[in-house]
């Protein structure tokens, strides 16, 4: 029986995840935002002293990307500095430590998936606050991995699902940005990705984990309305350049999880399969109830 403990266990992936555990024979631990302040040192060690966990899974994290832009310090006490708090009790205690990154590492300017060893070009302060995260990791040492994902949606929370799903209902029509590149990922599926990589026999090291298959956010719209029934017709394309944000969103963020399916893990299934499965079990997605 293996102990884990579950950062950020009330948000999208770390519900997911603490339902996946609690399923199985291991023991779980999972702390909120309101049960620990991660970027507190020694609140960090009390906690960790205290559940000796055998492997830990960080999904706390600050995901506010455009609040990033004018609150750095706060994201990268969260995104960077906290990360490395677990890591070094993890080095220290041989516990392994799955923490959770994202495709805002790179500059989003590729035209094929990015590898796990592409260069880091963080072009938000929301991504570069997750490359200092991925750097304090790595830097503590140990059973360290980093598994990097994208467009995530789930049940808890509020996520791009819901929010198309909700404007379907109440418009004729969607105007959705259609040159931003990306692999939708449920939720559940990550966090069966993450039971699965605390358990395996691997070495330390980078990780990528998303839906299979690429689209754009339009495509994703599209079948997300059509999920619920209605017309994807409705979903007009239209350019980022015509929603401008305070943040720089990637143009091109599909992740090549290559050395995840050849390290024999959990193959991710379609990202299209993935939407069917998450809106049939869960209908508040779609806007149902």
């Amino acid at each position: 029986m293996t102990r884990w403990l579950v950062t950020g266990a009330t948000g999208q992936v770390g519900t997911d995840l603490m339902a996946v555990l609690q399923a199985g024979d291991d023991e779980v631990v999972g702390l909120g935002r309101d049960d620990l302040d991660i970027t507190d040192p020694d609140a960090v060690t009390r906690a960790l002293d205290d559940a000796r966990p055998a492997v830990v899974v960080n999904c706390a994290a600050y995901t506010t990307v455009d609040a990033a832009e004018t609150d750095e310090a706060t994201a990268t006490a969260v995104n960077g500095d906290a990360p490395g708090h677990l890591a070094r009790w993890c080095a220290a205690h041989g516990a392994r430590l799955l923490h959770l990154s994202t495709d805002y590492v790179f500059a989003g300017d590729a035209s094929t998936p990015y590898d796990v060893d592409a260069p880091l070009a963080p072009q938000s302060a929301y991504g570069r606050s997750k490359a200092a995260g991925e750097r304090a990791v790595l830097s503590a040492g140990g059973d360290v991995h980093i598994v990097r994902t994208a467009w995530v949606y789930g049940a808890t929370g509020p996520n791009f699902v819901k929010s198309i799903a909700r404007l379907a209902r109440d418009r004729d029509a969607l105007d959705v940005v259609d040159d931003q590149h990306g692999s939708p990922t449920w939720s559940h599926d990550l966090a069966v990705a993450l039971s699965a990589l605390g358990a395996a026999s691997v070495r330390p090291g980078i990780w990528h984990y998303t839906g299979q298959g690429e689209t754009t956010w339009c495509g994703f719209a599209a079948a997300i309305v059509g999920e619920i029934g209605l017309d994807p017709a409705m979903v007009h394309p239209t350019t980022t350049a015509a929603y401008p944000r305070p943040a720089p969103r990637p143009a091109y963020s599909v992740l090549s999880t290559a050395k995840w399916e050849a390290a024999g893990l959990p193959p991710p299934r379609p990202w299209q399969e993935a939407l069917h499965a998450a809106v049939d079990r869960h209908p508040e997605l779609a806007g149902g109830e």
